[in-house]
């Protein structure tokens, strides 16, 4: 199973920035469809942004659209969620999932490895 790592996460005030990373050591990322999903206290998880297999193509849920960004390292081996502009609407524990071709997409039922969780706390 592929074991995935996150990091990134902390405190920080409306408006601020946080870079969240996703690695899987040992394994090259560009394999996967790599998905962000989120979970803030009391609601379920909810998906934010994916990036397909390879790297050719993003999408991002409208509440996020315009301030946060899917990107991949050049070793391949990292995939990084940039937010910008953040609000307290975005506290959360953020996830990010890998999904094995041909599966990609929003729902998480198509991502089969998971990384433990970070803590992305908004707030003055």
């Amino acid at each position: 199973q592929l074991q995935l790592v996150e990091s990134g996460g902390g405190l920080v005030q409306p408006g601020g920035s946080l870079r969240l990373s996703c690695a899987a050591s040992g394994s090259f990322l560009d394999s996967y469809c790599i998905g962000w999903f989120r979970q803030a206290p009391g609601k379920e998880r909810d998906w934010v942004s994916y990036r397909t297999r390879g790297g050719g193509s993003t999408d991002y849920a409208d509440s996020v659209k315009g301030r946060f960004t899917i990107s991949t390292d050049n070793t391949k081996k990292l995939v990084y969620l940039q937010m910008d502009s953040l609000k307290r609407e975005d506290t959360a524990v953020y996830y990010c999932a890998a999904a094995s071709w041909p599966f990609c997409g929003r729902d998480q039922q198509l991502f089969r490895s998971w990384g433990q969780g970070t803590q992305v706390t908004v707030s003055t």
